[in-house]
C-alpha cells in the first residue's frame, strides 16, 4: 500500500508528531460503534505484533494485518484546509472524510 500526501497534509502530520517519535496507524475503530467502524489515524510509539509497516517515507504508516484488505493499493490522504481533519481516497473509493488524528503514544 502507498499513501500520497500533499504539502498541507505533510505539514499537519508533522505538527501532530510535535517533534516526538511516532508512527501513523490507519485504524478502523469499531469500539462502541454500531457500524463497520470509523477510520482514525492513530499516532503510536511502536507497532503491535499484528501490525504491518506499509510505508516509511516521509512518515511511517502501519495498519493491522487483518484490516489491510479494507484499503486500496494506492491512496491519497488530504488535510482539510481550515479544519483539523483529513480525507482518505483512492481512484475508486472515499474511505472517509472528517478523519481525526488520535495520539496514543
Amino acid at each position: 500500500m502507498q499513501i500520497q500526501l500533499n504539502p498541507l497534509t505533510t505539514e499537519r502530520l508533522t505538527e501532530s508528531l510535535a517533534g516526538k517519535p511516532g508512527q501513523f496507524k490507519m485504524f478502523y475503530d469499531t469500539e462502541d460503534c454500531g457500524c463497520n467502524g470509523v477510520l482514525v489515524i492513530r499516532i503510536v510509539s511502536e507497532p503491535l505484533p499484528t501490525d504491518i509497516v506499509f510505508q516509511t517515507e516521509p512518515f511511517t504508516f502501519i495498519c493491522d494485518r487483518q484490516q489491510e484488505s479494507l484499503f486500496d493499493e494506492n491512496m491519497k490522504l488530504e488535510a482539510e484546509a481550515g479544519y483539523p481533519a483529513y480525507k482518505l481516497t483512492s481512484d475508486s473509493t472515499l474511505f472517509g472524510s472528517n478523519i481525526r488524528v488520535d495520539d496514543r503514544r
